[in-house]
């Protein structure tokens, strides 16, 4: 083993932690003991589901480059407030858990494959998939104050999605990004379907 190749098996070993989505085993924060806020912003971390798919989005950005690096973690988070608004009015959404869990697939394979599209389809893509994700973060709120808690997951998925652009830019500075980068799709889409299975 090189000396090169040491420190992408830690970036590897280290993503690889992140996609799989190896969390802390906790119940969800309660907003009257932590806060709105609090609660809010570590919902989406308690999840392997949300942290595969949001993770994977920055990867997938950064594989597209360009303005996508952007635009497209941006969109997720946009649409995924849409997604909290439509449950916290009563809206009647389907399939939202299978469309959680389709999205961690689904995700994991345009990494894998590094499937670059157009910006606008691109972020409509992961748009759909986020509007199912806020919606659920929505049905979750309990007694949430509802700015604050929709604050909190809008951040941490943010957060998520600079780790997934991160993890590719680490790739791309020992200088086999794509190879990595595809991996940890395979790895999403793998975890995607045990979760389906499981």
């Amino acid at each position: 083993m090189t000396n090169r190749s040491l420190p992408l098996l830690a970036v590897a070993l280290a993503a690889s932690t992140v996609f799989t989505g190896a969390t802390p085993a906790l119940a969800h924060l309660s907003p009257g003991e932590h806060g709105s806020f609090a609660a809010g912003f570590t919902h989406p971390l308690f999840g392997a589901d949300h942290i595969l798919a949001m993770v994977a989005v920055g990867l997938w950005a950064w594989q597209i480059g360009g303005k996508a690096v952007f635009v497209v973690p941006a969109a997720f988070v946009v649409t995924m407030i849409a997604g909290f608004a439509l449950a916290l009015t009563g809206v009647s959404l389907p399939f939202v858990e299978p469309a959680i869990l389709a999205s961690v697939v689904a995700l994991g394979l345009l990494v894998a494959l590094a499937v670059r599209l157009p910006l606008g389809p691109s972020a409509a893509i992961v748009a759909v998939f986020a509007l199912f994700h806020g919606y659920a973060h929505g049905g979750e709120i309990g007694t949430a104050t509802q700015a604050a808690y929709g604050l909190g997951f809008a951040l941490s998925t943010a957060v998520l999605h600079v780790c997934g652009i991160a993890i590719g830019w680490a790739a791309g500075r020992l200088g086999s990004s794509l190879t990595l980068s595809r991996v940890l799709g395979g790895i999403t889409a793998l975890a995607g379907l045990a979760l389906i299975s499981g």
